[in-house]
């Protein structure tokens, strides 16, 4: 009995041990990407239970901020940092494609239960206060035989630095001259007019909860919500509804055109069956770790989110990384692997 009682003892403080020394990493950004992220997280810990992986869904702008002030192992966000950005981070920093998603213009309009299309004109025209009723002519025209009513038009926004904002505004300005000229593009801008949320979460509550509204989301909150999303006027003009296969097609066709960094946006991409507004959404990982063990971990989750982990993605509709894309970032793996190393020397 005291043979056995001893091995339990043993056991238990091995496990304790390992549980005291799981390596805590610690990442905010995007809430763009969440639900898979926080799925990879999960799915990672289960695997490699020494590895606690904690992600703070506060927006691109908070990633951003947190991998410039040095408060987080890595951040997220949808669009890529900009040369500005990038020059008030000390050190290198790398871009990772993750995964692909889409906004979705999100509705809620009592006794309609049509799928709407919009042409992006259209979009800019509602947030800028052109558009203010439903049965405007310009919504009818692109939804005819749907009896739309007349009632003022809410318009949501994000009141966050969101990178499913600057998605959102960057295909507005490439579609409709006079919101590049008044608003432009950029994670927050100056809304004419409407209601503000937080987050995804945020924008999607205030569309459900006010009739007669419209807002943007990423599309799985807009799945998992069951909420009505409609069509959007791609550069071909062809009215289509996001979908894993229509986001892959805006990948495929704008791939040849990614630069070795990965920075450059896919929305508006010329393809038939193409969805207008899909981008990717990156990781973003220093070059180097002052603690070369949470370096290398860091490493091993990047090198399993490349290849196991690509695998889950269309289960929260998202879509997977291209193949092509998928092999650039194995490259970019050994760069990563080379500074740690560097770094490691110059000790």
């Amino acid at each position: 009995m005291r043979t056995t009682s001893l091995a339990l003892v043993g056991l238990l403080a091995i496990a304790t041990a390992q549980f005291a020394a799981a390596q805590k990493i610690n990442a905010a950004g995007a809430s763009f990407p969440d639900p898979i992220y926080e799925k990879w997280f999960s799915d990672y810990h289960k695997i490699h239970p020494d590895v606690q992986i904690s992600y703070n869904p506060n927006g691109s702008g908070g990633g951003v901020k947190g991998v410039t002030d040095g408060t987080i192992d890595f951040g997220a966000s949808d669009p890529p940092m900009s040369d500005t950005e990038l020059a008030a981070v000390k050190g290198k920093l790398f871009h990772f494609p993750t995964v692909l998603g889409a906004v979705v213009p999100v509705y809620n309009i009592p006794g309609i239960t049509q799928d709407l299309k919009f042409s992006g004109q259209t979009i800019a025209g509602i947030y800028l206060g052109k558009i203010a009723k439903w049965n405007d002519k310009a919504i009818a025209a692109e939804n005819p035989g749907v009896k739309l009513p007349d009632e003022d038009i809410v318009a949501v926004h994000r009141t966050d630095n969101s990178g499913t904002t600057y998605v959102f505004t960057d295909f507005l300005s490439k579609v409709s001259p006079e919101w590049k000229s008044k608003i432009g593009f950029a994670k927050g801008v100056s809304w004419p007019s409407g209601l503000g949320g937080a987050q995804n979460q945020g924008v999607a509550g205030q569309v459900k909860n006010t009739p007669y509204s419209i807002g943007y989301v990423e599309l799985i909150f807009a799945v998992q919500q069951k909420m009505a999303y409609g069509s959007v006027k791609n550069a071909t003009g062809d009215f289509i509804k996001a979908d894993i296969a229509s986001v892959t097609e805006a990948a495929a066709a704008t791939v040849k055109d990614m630069p070795e960094d990965f920075r450059f946006s896919i929305t508006n991409a010329t393809s038939k069956k193409a969805y207008p507004i899909s981008s990717y959404t990156y990781l973003l990982i220093p070059a180097t770790f002052q603690d070369q063990a949470k370096g290398k971990q860091i490493r091993l989750f990047l090198e399993w989110m490349l290849t196991e982990g690509q695998k889950s993605a269309s289960s929260l509709d998202y879509a997977p990384l291209p193949a092509s894309v998928v092999a650039k970032e194995k490259k970019q793996l050994a760069m990563l692997d080379a500074s740690n190393m560097s770094n490691a020397k110059k000790k």
